[in-house]
């Protein structure tokens, strides 16, 4: 029998210090962020985990229905800085298209704890490259919705 959502989630470890690779998809897989606006409102939330000094921000990129997170968890939960980010990209969205409690995100988040034996870099890499395996753009540096603390 497959698992049920809040089965994964019963696993889930908030280990501040830790990096994690968080994937979250759209509602109903909606390419909200085909949308430039949108994709930016969506992004300076991102970012305002990292000056919250909640998370710091290793990798990311927003893709038109869902978004790949290489973060470092600094405080707190991993469950709250997601529900944070989601909550405020989501208010930030429905201010912009003036459409009040409109559902942004589906419900919970896929997570990936690092072992300390997996490449950093080498996953970095991979996240910031999912536009050229969707065949979004014909080069990363043509993708706009994209960031590594390493470039």
């Amino acid at each position: 029998m497959p698992p049920h959502a809040c089965d994964l989630r019963r696993g889930r470890v908030s280990e501040p210090g830790r990096v994690f690779l968080i994937t979250t998809v759209t509602h109903r897989r909606a390419p909200l962020f085909d949308d430039f606006h949108l994709a930016r409102l969506t992004i300076a939330h991102l970012r305002r985990a990292d000056q919250l000094g909640h998370a710091a921000t290793l990798a990311w990129v927003l893709m038109p229905d869902h978004l790949h997170w290489l973060v470092r968890l600094e405080a707190g939960t991993l469950s709250a800085l997601v529900g944070a980010f989601k909550a405020g990209s989501s208010a930030a969205i429905n201010r912009s298209l003036q459409t009040p409690a409109t559902r942004r995100w589906a419900a919970g988040f896929h997570d990936h704890a690092l072992r300390k034996e997996e490449d950093l870099h080498a996953l970095a890499r991979y996240v910031v490259a999912n536009p050229l395996r969707a065949g979004l753009a014909p080069s990363v540096r043509m993708y706009p919705h994209w960031d590594a603390v390493w470039l």
